[in-house]
């Protein structure tokens, strides 16, 4: 399906792995101009793309001056950017008993903060009718104390997203964000096939199963894409059916 992307410049996070990868690919597909970045930029390796569509560089989303260069190295290479997904996160888990002072500032640092700056850096070049994508978690919506940092921070990027929506949508911008279950992602490697299991039986997960990152991809990319324009401030659950909320 082409949906009329080709040739904007998109900016992703975090895409060596999971669903940044994913969406990196996806956009690519779409004949869009990709720039992505990690703290490990040689894991960004595999694209089937040219450096006249992809560029990977260093990107530490919890450093402002690392966040500057490369923003404003996309820009000076291809231009404004007309997407950012913010994508890029880590884990921290433990319960309420469990979890240091540190544990959480790292945990804010990398989820909410690392939205906040990104978003801040690249609006400044940003062209009207631009949009954001931030990547959060339903637990944001349905806390659990198993998933205790990401219940509490998810819950204050969904309010992120809801307020910048309003703030920059007189430009004509639109701010959205899509809400995972359990998706194969990065901090899923490795696990044995019992615990996929175990976890869609212990949280009651209707279809059953993990979604796949493409899963996810697919609903960044129609978020991104001008099929979506009337949509900002939206949540975008894509959990297989596990959230409980109306």
């Amino acid at each position: 399906m082409d949906l009329a992307l080709a040739g904007e410049v998109a900016i992703v996070t975090g895409g060596s792995r999971g669903i940044g990868r994913a969406v990196v690919s996806e956009l690519l597909s779409e004949g869009v101009r990709v720039a992505t970045g990690s703290r490990h930029p040689g894991e960004c390796q595999g694209f089937d793309a040219g450096p006249d569509q992809l560029l990977v560089m260093p990107l530490d989303v919890t450093d402002a001056q690392s966040i500057d260069r490369f923003v404003a190295q996309v820009v000076n290479h291809w231009g404004p950017v007309h997407m950012l997904v913010n994508n890029a996160g880590k884990a921290y888990p433990g319960t309420f008993d469990t979890l240091t002072d540190d544990d959480w500032r790292r945990d804010i640092d990398v989820k909410l903060m690392a939205q906040m700056r990104m978003a801040r850096r690249v609006l400044q070049d940003m062209p009207d009718g631009g949009r954001i994508v931030n990547m959060t978690a339903i637990f944001g919506k349905q806390p659990d104390p198993r998933f205790f940092a990401s219940s509490v921070n998810r819950a204050a990027c969904t309010a992120f997203t809801k307020t910048l929506a309003k703030a920059v949508a007189a430009r004509g911008i639109r701010v959205n964000a899509v809400s995972i279950g359990f998706v194969y992602s990065g901090q899923w490697e490795g696990k044995p096939q019992e615990f996929f299991q175990e976890t869609v039986k212990a949280f009651s997960v209707p279809l059953g199963r993990f979604g796949d990152a493409s899963e996810a991809s697919h609903a960044v990319t129609f978020l991104l894409s001008h099929a979506a324009s009337y949509l900002t401030g939206v949540i975008l659950d894509v959990d297989g059916g596990m959230a409980a909320y109306l």
